[in-house]
């Protein structure tokens, strides 16, 4: 079922920024909290790129963050990772420790060096610019900031794959509840319609029909296209008022949303993870947080990969 608002940014306090370099199709995407968040991580794939992951643990000091970015680039993409900072910095946003304020942007990768120039990755100039560009506005969606090289489908490797990008949405529950979110599907696997199990978007044959990835993995038990290149990153936003614990809750249900629109999943090659963050007040139940971001993240992927090849 189609959610009723529009975007991550439907929820109050959510910001979101893209900046790329289109002739390098690599690109960043910035989550910006107005007033910090209470987060959590669940990280399924095997081969993910991180940064600053760890103070999402409930044990450790940090109570807020105070951005996410899902970047390009790889492991080097990270580098954008300090760009954000320096902009929250100058805004007198971050941790307090005495003689500065230390923002604590937790952040992750795709793997899209196969699509343009791999030698062009996001860079602390870049992340600047997605910070400044971060809006309450709509953002656009497809084949734009971190999605801009995103890919599909690539049991047979990248010659038969199809386009991926970034897909946002949201839905109010109750009264005053909001919940949102924004992914970028960069999957081994194909994307399928959760209602159908259609393929949308996927590995192709050579007539140009799609292969069914995850029915040729099984009926021929080869050996895929082996490097790490993919991974579907989500980040789910709420008012709800949630602890750190309640927060990786949701965001381990919210993985089920890509179980639904992506087969296979969470594979060897695949970094898959999910951020939820907490930005409210308003009282809310953990499973049906939980419940509801898994149906959004299953419709933002389909969301995205129409828009980004162009289905619609």
């Amino acid at each position: 079922m189609a959610s009723q608002l529009k975007s991550i940014c439907d929820v109050p306090g959510i910001r979101v920024g893209h900046a790329q370099n289109d002739s390098a199709k690599t690109g960043c995407t910035i989550i910006i909290p107005e007033n910090g968040a209470v987060a959590g991580i669940d990280i399924r794939g095997s081969a993910p790129g991180t940064r600053e992951v760890e103070t999402l643990k409930p044990v450790r000091l940090v109570a807020k963050i105070h951005a996410v970015l899902l970047t390009g680039g790889s492991a080097f993409g990270l580098d954008a990772s300090g760009g954000v900072q320096q902009y929250l910095e100058e805004r007198g946003v971050g941790f307090d420790v005495g003689v500065t304020k230390v923002p604590i942007v937790p952040s992750a990768v795709i793997f899209d060096l196969r699509e343009g120039d791999p030698k062009i990755r996001p860079d602390k100039e870049m992340g600047y610019q997605a910070a400044v560009n971060a809006g309450k506005e709509h953002p656009e969606e497809g084949r734009v900031g971190v999605g801009r090289g995103a890919t599909v489908g690539k049991i047979l490797g990248p010659e038969h794959c199809m386009k991926g990008g970034v897909g946002t949405c949201c839905e109010k529950i109750g009264e005053d509840i909001y919940l949102g979110t924004l992914v970028v599907v960069n999957a081994f696997g194909d994307v399928v319609d959760p209602s159908n199990s259609e393929i949308i978007a996927g590995a192709q044959t050579a007539s140009g029909g799609f292969l069914n990835s995850e029915k040729y993995l099984i009926e021929n038990q080869v050996q895929p296209f082996q490097t790490p290149t993919n991974t579907t990153l989500a980040v789910v936003a709420t008012n709800a008022k949630l602890t750190k614990e309640e927060c990786i809750k949701v965001a381990e249900m919210a993985q089920d949303g890509l179980s639904r629109a992506i087969r296979p999943a969470h594979t060897p090659f695949d970094g898959d993870l999910v951020f939820c963050l907490s930005v409210g007040e308003a009282a809310a139940n953990v499973m049906t947080l939980g419940s509801v971001a898994a149906n959004l993240i299953a419709e933002a992927i389909v969301r995205a990969v129409r828009i980004a090849n162009q289905l619609d």
